[in-house]
């Protein structure tokens, strides 16, 4: 063997090396999926570039996860679990709401990749039902009850982490389709025909004025101020009852 040949399979060999599978952990294992998709998107999140990138046999990741669809699951329990860190409920249920909303949001754009690839999923872990008994708090002490407050958490909920998925699927476009996305609020919107199109002439030009965040607390306002006026509304309705 040649001296160049003999290098090159010592390299391989120690290309080759594995560390022993006690050193990994679900949180490290996570951590390690998080990089993979931020850096290279999606599709590069495999078990044998966890494997490659943990230098650890790929199958010792399945230790720890059934497969990737339990993988995915627990990636969307750590983004739940990145907006509550730290989070305190408020003594006003609607500054929770609305607090704990800005947080999935923030939890998105920290992690578009990760928002992007699992944000509609349900992962049925301790930091989702630790959100949901937040939330469903919040709607107790705001006076919904029963399948009412049910249908408004789901409804929070998806809208929070659609938000903020949606701006994440924007921030994971190339630069080029980013910048024309922007202009065309300036560009295209304003020289819509006026005869063709004559109510969207007339706020053409406030449009483009509207940016990512005011988009998302005037959607959760609106639904704060919804949960507000049907809380009203069933306090109205309770106490019909009562006098009657």
């Amino acid at each position: 063997m040649t001296p160049a040949k003999t290098n090159s399979a010592r390299a391989t060999s120690a290309g080759r090396k594995r560390r022993p599978a006690s050193f990994l952990t679900p949180d490290l294992i996570l951590d390690t999926a998080m990089a993979v998709i931020e850096t290279d998107g999606p599709e590069a999140l495999t078990f044998r570039r966890l494997g490659t990138d943990l230098g650890a046999d790929h199958t010792a990741v399945l230790r720890h996860f059934r497969g990737k669809d339990d993988l995915l699951l627990a990636l969307a329990a750590r983004l739940v679990n990145d907006a509550l860190h730290d989070f305190a409920p408020s003594e006003s249920w609607r500054e929770t709401l609305a607090s704990l909303a800005r947080r999935i949001r923030a939890a998105c754009l920290l992690h578009p990749g990760v928002a992007v690839l699992v944000a509609a999923r349900t992962s049925r872990r301790e930091p989702e039902f630790q959100g949901a008994d937040v939330v469903i708090g919040a709607l107790l002490k705001a006076g919904l009850r029963g399948r009412e407050a049910a249908s408004y958490y789901r409804v929070l909920a998806d809208t929070a982490l659609a938000a903020g998925a949606f701006e994440a699927s924007f921030n994971v476009l190339d630069k080029g389709a980013q910048e024309g996305d922007r202009l065309a609020w300036r560009r295209e919107y304003l020289t819509a025909s006026p005869q063709r199109y004559p109510n969207l002439a007339q706020v053409a030009p406030y449009l483009a004025e509207i940016e990512e965040e005011g988009r998302f607390e005037t959607a959760i306002g609106l639904f704060l101020d919804a949960v507000e006026l049907r809380a009203q509304r069933a306090r109205g309705e309770g106490s019909e009852h009562t006098e009657n």
